[in-house]
């Protein structure tokens, strides 16, 4: 079960409401990421409080640990996280092979060792898809192959055509009766046109929505961006667009601004963890000396729970100290902080001031 309803545009930019059998998904949406059923050092009340309404989790985490058949005799990943909203899931395409000790490419699939005790598996389109489905996530993800920036284009070429046909064998195998929606994943490394082809052949495969992979993986940032712009175009109108593990809040601007619907990044809760918060004014590195005395919230203007209580310097002393609470603190802010986010662009978009904001924005942002 899926269906988009656009409610206002400008230029490319679109903002409306995603229905998914878990309920509604306001878009643009950041997705915090929950690998491992968990977004790091927050409860899931922490995670709605923030204003997240979808998460990410990851089908090959899930898969080697706890395990499909665990989550699914506790009642399926929501019951087991205790998280009512949204929940995609990564099919683990990319994550076997940047974690794993990859054995073997072939057509059937993806023969890998665990990155966690080296035990051997072997994951193809239609395990894939039984994975999640079995797991109860929302909205499932094809298997695909990725393709690493500096891929020569007859090794991106062979990858994206493989793509295409998992994509189609992992369709054949999804059963839509169960309410869980799929989205097809666009490949064909930094080549126009093999993306270009890439997003046509899945788009006559007519899948409920479309990711857009193999980006943010070491290229320019103009590189990607002129993927993008290759891309959106072709894609459906009516469905929904999620460009995958994208990234800081100039990136989710700026694709907003060529259509893009939904994103995820572990880059909130990784940089909180690190000191970092991201605000109105750029990111702020908290262990810097000069917030030792600073009395002032992380950021003046958000009205998370963290910049409602704690002072700048407060939550430097915890850093210093190696308190959890520190990176409980930054976590939360910069999740509300990417709410907050996607809140006034969608509000932007509505107004039809989107584009003159975002051009103000993209100039005076630092990161």
């Amino acid at each position: 079960m899926l269906d988009l309803t656009i409610s206002a545009t400008d230029g490319m930019a679109r903002t409306g409401a995603i229905t998914i059998r878990s309920g509604i998904i306001d878009t643009p949406a950041f997705m915090p990421v929950g690998t491992q059923a968990s977004v790091k050092s927050l409860t899931p009340e922490e995670v709605r409080a923030t204003g997240a309404q979808i998460i990410l989790n990851n089908a090959y985490h899930l898969y080697l640990r706890p395990g499909v058949e665990l989550v699914e005799q506790l009642g399926g990943v929501h019951r087991f996280q205790a998280w009512d909203g949204g929940i995609l899931t990564d099919s683990g395409g990319y994550q076997i092979f940047s974690l794993s000790a990859l054995h073997k490419v072939s057509e059937e699939g993806l023969a890998f060792k665990s990155h966690i005790d080296g035990s051997e598996h072997f994951m193809s389109p239609e395990k894939a898809i039984e994975v999640q489905q079995r797991l109860g996530t929302d909205i499932l993800m094809s298997f695909d192959q990725p393709i690493p920036w500096g891929a020569s284009r007859h090794e991106t070429h062979e990858a994206t055509q493989r793509t295409h046909r998992w994509a189609q064998r992992g369709k054949d195998a999804w059963n839509p009766a169960v309410g869980q929606a799929l989205f097809g994943i666009v490949q064909g490394g930094f080549a126009e046109d093999l993306r270009r082809e890439s997003a046509q052949t899945l788009t006559a495969l007519d899948f409920p929505g479309y990711s857009i992979g193999g980006l943010s993986v070491g290229e320019p940032k103009e590189v990607m961006w002129q993927m993008l712009e290759v891309v959106t175009p072709v894609l459906p109108a009516n469905k929904p667009r999620y460009l995958m593990g994208v990234g800081t809040p100039s990136d989710l601007v700026r694709g907003i601004r060529l259509g893009v619907d939904m994103f995820d990044c572990v880059l909130p809760t990784r940089m909180g963890r690190n000191g970092t918060a991201f605000t109105w004014a750029g990111r702020l590195n908290l262990r810097n000396a000069q917030f030792a005395t600073d009395a002032g919230p992380l950021d003046a203007v958000c009205t998370c729970a963290v910049c409602q209580t704690f002072s700048r310097a407060y939550l430097r002393h915890l850093l210093k100290a190696g308190e959890i609470l520190a990176i409980r603190s930054l976590s939360y802010h910069n999740l509300a902080f990417y709410q907050q986010l996607m809140a006034r662009i969608r509000t932007e978009i509505t107004a039809g001031s989107f584009l003159a904001w975002a051009d103000t924005f993209l100039k005076s942002y630092k990161e």
